[in-house]
């Protein structure tokens, strides 16, 4: 009960910040925003190690959250700025992919340090290396790399907020998030309760729902960057996923091993096209790319949370095997949106913020 409190709170944090995180680069820049974000996790993941009482401690796990969501949206922003269009695909999806081999680190980690040190030092392990690495970075990537745009961003709603190929993406993946949480939650205790696996032989199986997306991101990244036919790529990849969920209720160890490395693969790769995406949308300045890929990110973490606890009621109500067709059939119902996502055009190669990218 307190540890899903205490994932629930990072979860809450990092939501909330998606869009302000967004905003905030619009005004100061990606470098700015996404190093204040790292800062926060650092010490807010280091100071949770000292936390007086529980409610403190959900606090500071809010606080983290609230970092982590300063920081991903405009690091994107960040990373691709370091790049020439034409060369960020490789980069934003290796970026990506990053994020699934923390979680995987994390888990392995956390496994092997709580039985010898306990939560408080694992905490402080976790907090103390990020602020390092948070110094080195603040001196290392160039000031004018996510610099604040020239001109002020205007009173008015943000083109990025406004854009509708933005909110199509968000809500597209819906069930794909959804699906992530929900196998990320529920594949271990599948695999205890209906497999009769060992709690290690599950966590083995769980794995493969996660670090197997550390390659489908530099795959997504590149291919994204050298065609124009996104929505394709998309509809390929949630296909595969949502199928091979299908079939999970009747899968063995083996099968269930290679379910899970397609699964993780395909979001790994739908979520490396995604971010590359918005560098090609025209209609959007450089500077506002951040601020459209925390939007899509909100829907979808909001989204996706309802979606995993629809699939925990329907757990509860028809068992496993119906809740894994459920969440197969939801994730192709939210790609329908795609009909509404315009193809996308190509961008020719130029410099980061070429002038052609700027509607005014």
């Amino acid at each position: 009960m307190q540890l899903g409190i205490l994932v629930a709170a990072f979860l809450v944090g990092a939501g909330l910040l998606q869009v302000p995180a967004g905003l905030l680069s619009l005004r100061y820049g990606a470098r700015a925003v996404s190093l204040a974000g790292v800062g926060l996790l650092a010490v807010a993941g280091a100071a949770s190690a000292f936390a007086p009482t529980f409610g403190a401690l959900v606090g500071l796990r809010v606080a983290a959250g609230a970092g982590a969501g300063l920081f991903f949206s405009p690091a994107i922003g960040l990373v691709a700025s370091l790049y020439p269009t034409g060369h960020r695909g490789l980069p934003v999806g290796t970026f990506s992919s990053a994020f699934s081999a923390g979680a995987a680190l994390g888990l392995v980690g956390s496994s092997a340090l709580l039985p010898v040190v306990g939560w408080r030092v694992a905490l402080l392990v976790g907090g103390v290396p990020l602020g390092v690495l948070a110094l080195v970075a603040l001196a290392l990537i160039p000031r004018r790399a996510g610099a604040p745009p020239v001109r002020r961003p205007s009173r008015g709603i943000p083109a990025a907020l406004r854009y509708p190929p933005v909110w199509v993406i968000g809500v597209a993946f819906v069930g794909l998030e959804g699906a992530s949480f929900a196998t990320g939650q529920f594949i271990v205790p599948w695999g205890e309760s209906i497999r009769g696996w060992s709690i290690l032989l599950a966590g083995a199986v769980g794995m493969t729902f996660v670090f197997p997306s550390v390659f489908g991101g530099p795959v997504g990244g590149a291919i994204a960057e050298r065609h124009a036919n996104h929505r394709t790529q998309f509809t390929v990849a949630v296909l595969a996923g949502a199928a091979v969920l299908a079939v999970l209720p009747w899968a063995g160890l083996a099968a269930a091993i290679g379910i899970g490395i397609l699964f993780s693969f395909s979001y790994g790769f739908v979520y490396a096209v995604m971010y590359v995406l918005p560098h090609f949308w025209r209609d959007l300045t450089s500077a506002e790319v951040p601020l459209a890929i925390g939007l899509f990110n909100s829907i979808q973490l909001t989204g996706g949370a309802i979606v995993a606890s629809l699939f925990g009621w329907v757990l509860g109500l028809k068992g496993y095997a119906i809740a894994w067709e459920f969440l197969a059939a939801v994730t192709v119902a939210f790609l329908l949106a795609l009909v509404a996502l315009r193809p996308t055009r190509a961008v020719a190669d130029g410099p980061p913020d070429a002038a052609a990218r700027d509607p005014s």
